[in-house]
């Protein structure tokens, strides 16, 4: 059962203070196709974020489609735990406990309805960060369409949550242009992407999370293993990714 990150949350760390996809994200897109096997040892963690608010409804289904064929790339990939998190509502904002095995958690994500509420994507930032004060996160991974947050304040804690070592990967439904600056911004903040999608994406969205899914279980390396051989745009990608902490 999902736990509300509001009444669960650990205290914080101290000392923390519309355009298309960009060329190095459509570059690796386009390359990658299969992962290598994670190394041996503790399973990499991965938190992946939805927005459930009722913006979303009239593409839900579709996005659930969408949504549930990147948790089973995920889920494929061995050696890894996910967390789901949603918010909707008002101020209903959860987390689900660390799921290793691929059907159990999709039949936790394709049991979250939408509610209508305001985004809360500062909240998904913070808990991630308090995630990696315990354990280490290797990635989040965001999907949504709107933001209606104070940029500054988000920011601070995509900030922080760079700090902490966790790229966000942020993928937005839809053209809104406030939510692709803010995405784009956490993503930069983070050291993560940032990704528009549609109904045609699907295979493109399941190969990248399959890559970020590698970077979370194996850290550098497996990713490095992932983009070999891909050709050079894939190589700058994964160099750009060396700026991110070793894991």
């Amino acid at each position: 059962m999902a736990r509300d990150i509001d009444k669960t949350r650990s205290k914080a760390p101290a000392g923390s203070t519309n355009a298309g996809r960009s060329a190095a994200v459509e570059a690796f897109l386009s390359k990658v196709q299969s992962a290598p096997k994670p190394a041996s040892g503790a399973a990499g963690r991965l938190i992946f974020a939805l927005d459930a608010t009722a913006s979303r409804q009239p593409s839900w289904d579709r996005a659930m489609h969408l949504q549930a064929e990147m948790f089973q790339e995920a889920a494929s990939v061995g050696n890894l735990a996910i967390q789901l998190v949603f918010y909707r509502g008002f101020g209903e904002c959860k987390a689900s406990k660390w799921y290793t095995e691929g059907d159990a958690l999709l039949k936790a994500m394709t049991g979250v309805t939408c509610l209508g509420g305001q985004t809360q994507i500062g909240k998904v930032l913070q808990h991630a960060r308090d995630e990696a004060a315990k354990q280490k996160v290797g990635a989040l991974v965001f999907v949504g369409d709107a933001f209606e947050e104070d940029i500054d304040q988000v920011c601070h804690r995509a900030g922080e949550l760079g700090l902490a070592g966790v790229p966000a990967f942020m993928f937005q439904e839809g053209p809104n242009p406030f939510a692709a600056n803010a995405f784009r911004q956490i993503a930069r903040l983070t050291g993560g992407a940032y990704c528009p999608f549609d109904e045609g994406s699907a295979a493109q969205l399941a190969e990248l999370l399959r890559a970020v899914a590698v970077f979370a279980a194996g850290g550098h390396k497996a990713l490095a293993d992932y983009s070999g051989g891909r050709g050079a745009e894939v190589k700058r990608l994964a160099a750009a990714m060396k700026a991110l902490p070793r894991r």
